[in-house]
């Protein structure tokens, strides 16, 4: 077998592994398979099983899931590795261990020892007529020698894409997640709930822990099936736990919940949304689950300080308070719906001032429709815009398709970049406030437009 020594180059910046991932296949162009990631898993002394595992997957509401389970386990003073994606502004923000973002010293490090056996994995495969290791599996790989690096007690994995083979789906979980199913990525994972539910089922491992959030009957049948099948035990919001109180406020949330062995009240949630309450009941159950099998009620103080912890970047983030500019990476029909549910519940505006973007390969009409219904009671303006992602939609084609489907074309305005979308946004909030009453600005749409926003807001 001939390997090509500069394959892997040795990186000397976290910027050099970040060109490196992005000169493979890209992580939107994830191939179906299982195999590349077993032999990459296995020439390293398999990483994946060095803790044990909770495993996310569903279609919204991952990332805010997994940073509250680990803000669970943290207060349980367990060491905690965590990996989400995509980024919002820093590749190493996908991979945390004991909460904080992983080093730049350590994300360099660990890449340049796993990259002779990352080489020859990718010659063994290029032989065989595959591609090499794509970004995000390769990436998966970087988070397991992290995490048996560190070593954490346990990993915290969010599914990158569907669930079955996935390149997370190497590890077995002890216990599965599923947050709510769906419609998304519909051409690579099905065009019905039920079908995309079959591919998200895939991570739920034999004896393992399956814990749901409320689903379409549909995917919860699959669910169900799938679960039994495997002798897992299994646990539905709204049937053996789920959120009992809500007392909604600009800086978050109060919530009782009832968990699969106890009942935890008055918690203050520092996120915004019903959505998230029930995310945080999600996350309370799948703990319960894994420190003591759902039979053993978490200590109030454990929950308390937990979530009272949470943070959820760019998801509903409250940037900035007069007027209120909101960033959320509502990038489908279905967080959009959930994104303006909580804004108008939290904020009361009279008038939004709304920025959008989205990428190419998502549901364009379906989020643009639920902007309309979500927000059809205010005085709404839009600027239309496209992050620097190669998959962004250009704003003029946003915008025909905003008026074809109801938009007023009055409300409608072109930014060709994200800085001039907020930064025009936020100077017409400013200057109509007085006159027109009470607004908010919103930045949504794509994590790349959320990330891009976040950072022109911090200048």
């Amino acid at each position: 077998m001939s390997i090509d020594p500069r394959e892997l180059p040795e990186a000397a910046t976290v910027e050099d592994v970040y060109q490196l991932l992005l000169d493979r296949a890209p992580e939107n162009k994830m191939a179906p398979r299982l195999d590349a990631m077993q032999q990459a898993v296995e020439i390293l002394g398999d990483p994946h099983r060095s803790a044990p595992v909770i495993h996310i997957t569903g279609t919204n509401g991952k990332t805010s899931t997994a940073r509250m389970i680990e803000a669970l386990l943290l207060a349980h003073d367990l060491r905690v590795g965590r990996y989400t994606s995509p980024h919002l502004e820093r590749v190493t923000e996908r991979i945390t261990v004991d909460g904080e973002e992983v080093t730049e010293e350590t994300f360099v490090r660990v890449f340049n020892e796993i990259a002779p056996y990352v080489a020859v994995v990718d010659a063994r495969l290029t032989e065989a007529g595959a591609p090499r290791l794509t970004y995000f599996e390769l990436m998966t790989v970087l988070a397991f020698a992290v995490f048996a690096d560190a070593p954490v007690d346990v990993m915290v994995l969010e599914v990158g894409l569907g669930g079955s083979w996935d390149a997370t789906n190497v590890a077995d979980a002890a216990v599965s997640v599923v947050t709510p199913i769906d419609l998304d990525h519909t051409d690579l994972l099905g065009d019905t709930v039920e079908d995309i539910a079959q591919e998200k089922a895939g991570i739920i491992k034999p004896g393992g822990f399956l814990i749901s959030a409320a689903q379409d009957p549909d995917a919860a049948q699959v669910l169900l099936e799938r679960a039994r099948e495997l002798g897992a035990q299994f646990r539905f919001e709204g049937v053996e736990f789920g959120v009992e109180q809500r007392l909604p406020g600009v800086g978050g949330q109060q919530i009782t919940v009832r968990g699969l062995a106890g009942t935890y009240e008055d918690l203050l949630l520092p996120v915004l949304g019903e959505h998230q309450a029930s995310n945080a009941a999600l996350a309370i159950a799948a703990v319960e689950a894994f420190v003591g099998g759902g039979e053993k009620p978490l200590g109030q103080g454990i929950v308390t300080d937990g979530l009272g912890a949470v943070t959820s970047p760019g998801r509903l983030e409250l940037m900035q308070p007069s007027p209120p500019v909101v960033v959320d990476a509502a990038h489908n029909p279905h967080g959009i719906a959930a994104s303006a549910a909580a804004l108008v519940e939290t904020f009361h505006p009279e008038r939004l001032y709304g920025v959008l973007g989205v990428l190419g390969d998502k549901d364009v009409d379906g989020i643009l429709q639920a902007l309309l219904d979500g927000y059809a009671h205010l005085d709404a303006q839009w600027w239309f815009t496209a992050s620097d992602s190669p998959r962004a939609l250009a704003p003029e084609t946003l915008t025909r398709v905003a008026v074809e489907l109801g938009f007023a074309e009055g409300s409608v305005h072109v930014a060709e970049t994200v800085d001039d979308a907020v930064a025009e946004a936020l100077e017409a909030a400013r200057t109509e406030d007085a006159e027109k009453g009470e607004s908010t600005v919103l930045i949504t749409g794509s994590v790349t437009v959320a990330g891009a926003a976040r950072r022109t807001l911090r200048q």
